[in-house]
């Protein structure tokens, strides 16, 4: 008996963040280990269709590194980095969305549909969802076709959160003339909800949120201010694949998201704890 009221109390903690959140869009970046454990991609997929079922419109935005290495490895195809981007010339862009918008995108949305939900798989292309331009680096660097933002089209977004699908996005970006942009999923995360005014904006790790020292697992930071953060990268507390996901918070902050948290997706059902939880899991970072 006590087992079945420790699980009403569960349910009832959660009523009031279902009632606060019923109607409004959480922007969700996925990637990282979650993707690749079969155990942790079931929970988070379960995760993105009770928030459905509840009432918030959840929308995906996926990366698909891994996946690409395996493939250019493949393909005999040599990657190279350039401060945490992948320098995409016209044989890598091929793969990226091949891989992105082709493999990874659809095996996302089987298994969203296959746990109940009604998933739609998209890239930047659909409805010229994601607008970009040539990335230009600022040490004179050719990126190739790495893309940079210009504009976000919500109106196909729009359209499917407020029905009953789940978008699934791919990163992939397009431009003027129509061609193909690998763009950071972190950084489209941020721009989508921005652009969506979006209740809140989630980053899925490898870690438990954003540490004072990044050598101790028990420094995590519940809570940073936008001046924080800019401090802890210039002192390189907050350093490589960290900086673009905070980065995307404060863009997505200054740009009117009510909330931003960097939590950790290698614990089962990590959003539910974080949305549906007095406590919550990892980092918030508020203005």
């Amino acid at each position: 008996m006590n087992s079945l009221i420790n699980k009403a109390n569960i349910l009832v903690e959660a009523l009031p963040y279902i009632q606060r959140l019923s109607g409004k869009t959480i922007v969700i970046k996925y990637g990282g280990n979650a993707m690749i454990d079969p155990k942790l991609s079931y929970a988070i997929m379960q995760d993105l269709t009770l928030l459905k079922y509840v009432g918030v419109n959840p929308i995906l935005v996926h990366g698909g590194g891994p996946e690409i290495n395996r493939m250019l490895k493949a393909l005999k195809i040599e990657s190279q980095f350039h401060n945490g981007l992948r320098i995409t010339d016209a044989a890598t862009i091929d793969v990226v969305e091949m891989v992105l918008a082709g493999k990874v995108n659809k095996e996302i949305v089987t298994q969203l549909n296959q746990v109940g939900g009604k998933a739609i798989g998209l890239s930047g292309k659909d409805g010229n969802l994601i607008e970009a331009k040539k990335k230009i680096s600022t040490d004179g660097v050719d990126l190739g076709y790495v893309g940079e933002i210009t504009n976000i089209n919500c109106k196909v977004l729009e359209l499917l959160a407020k029905d009953e699908y789940i978008p699934v996005v791919a990163p992939i970006g397009v431009g003027k003339d129509g061609q193909t942009y690998n763009i950071n999923a972190d950084t489209v995360a941020g721009e989508i909800a921005a652009a969506l005014q979006a209740e809140k904006l989630i980053f899925l790790t490898d870690t438990d949120g954003v540490r004072s020292d990044p050598d101790d697992q028990t420094s995590v930071i519940s809570v940073l201010s936008v001046a924080e953060i800019d401090q802890l990268i210039e002192t390189g507390v907050i350093c490589g694949g960290m900086i673009p996901k905070v980065q995307g918070c404060i863009h997505a902050i200054k740009q009117g998201v009510k909330a931003t948290h960097i939590i950790n997706g290698t614990i089962m059902h990590p959003l539910l704890l974080e949305i549906f939880t007095d406590k919550g899991i990892g980092t918030m970072v508020v203005p």
